[in-house]
């Protein structure tokens, strides 16, 4: 077997429905000189036995076991000090990847010597029956991914702020330690931030157009993505989308932080007003209408233009 040159961190908390198809999509890669660290959160279904029965059978993989939950964040921080190869990535345990993503993920950085490589990503939703069938590149995706290019910067391509989520990248492992980066601890959307401080501290990026994850929207609602109607989960949204800007400000990147409001505004503003309108906790429209005026007032200055589907959402959102 070869020597690993690149590490998947897999955090999973009873994603045992899902994790069988998950790690056969790993272990189906068509480059097979990897390591995964399997971070077991204290499942209470089957994920601990599917991902011990994984690691006992493939030598690649390692099981790592937490009694307490202690979240996604720390899950993924734990790994990171265990990886020892050049290059880090992470997937989530209710996802698929592509049998190309590391291949292409890993390639483009071996070739082009930059330090973030980013991929597409679908979004796999559930049929009537429960079928799960993977959906087509959506416009913010393929903003920051398309056209491909090989050593870019947050300076030229400011839409590559857009894409924030961990398991889209695979990264040099030196990165992580120069920049003395970490995922947040004890909240959700803990990838929000440090993806901005990657795209920071990379002195060259990649972007690859091709698909490389299917991201699961569970048909039972259980993703913290599905979850933003709880006051708690969007709190830790917006203070993720907020410090993720902040970011982008502290470092003098103006072109990428109007990018992410612009996208902010245009995307994830419309979908929660909706969940705003009816929600019976008034809290909930208050923390989204003080997030949505702060960053409708800053629109407004820097001429940043709102889509016009969502404006008249934004200025709902703006008078709670």
């Amino acid at each position: 077997m070869s020597t690993p040159t690149v590490t998947v961190i897999v955090p999973g908390r009873d994603v045992g429905a899902f994790a069988e198809e998950a790690l056969a999509s790993l272990r189906a890669q068509t480059r097979t000189d990897f390591r995964a660290l399997l971070v077991d959160d204290a499942s209470r279904d089957a994920t601990a036995e599917i991902f011990a029965a994984t690691a006992a059978d493939d030598p690649r993989f390692t099981l790592v076991r937490h009694e307490v939950a202690q979240g996604l964040g720390a899950s993924r921080n734990e790994a990171l000090a265990l990886v020892d190869t050049p290059y880090v990535g992470f997937f989530d345990a209710d996802d698929v990847m592509t049998p190309g993503a590391l291949d292409l993920l890993v390639g483009s950085l071996e070739d082009s010597g930059s330090d973030i490589a980013v991929g597409a990503y679908v979004r796999l939703r559930a049929d009537a029956a429960g079928h799960y069938s993977p959906g087509v590149v959506q416009p913010w995706v393929a903003a920051s991914t398309s056209p491909g290019r090989r050593r870019t910067t947050l300076a030229d391509h400011p839409d590559v702020s857009g894409n924030i989520v961990a398991w889209s990248k695979v990264s040099r492992t030196d990165l992580w330690r120069r920049a003395g980066l970490r995922f947040t601890e004890e909240r959700a959307y803990e990838d929000q931030v440090v993806a901005q401080q990657m795209y920071v501290a990379a002195s060259a990026i990649d972007v690859i157009p091709d698909v490389v994850v299917h991201w699961r929207e569970r048909a039972d609602g259980t993703s913290i993505t599905q979850r933003r109607h709880a006051v708690s989960v969007l709190r830790d949204y917006l203070d993720g989308m907020r410090g993720g800007i902040d970011v982008l400000d502290t470092a003098g990147h103006p072109g990428a932080a109007r990018a992410r409001v612009r996208l902010i505004l245009d995307m994830d503003v419309p979908g929660l007003v909706r969940v705003a309108e009816h929600h019976p906790d008034d809290a909930y429209r208050q923390l989204l209408g003080a997030f949505t005026r702060d960053l409708a007032d800053r629109a407004a200055r820097e001429g940043v233009t709102v889509d016009e589907a969502s404006a008249p959402l934004v200025t709902a959102a703006s008078g709670w």
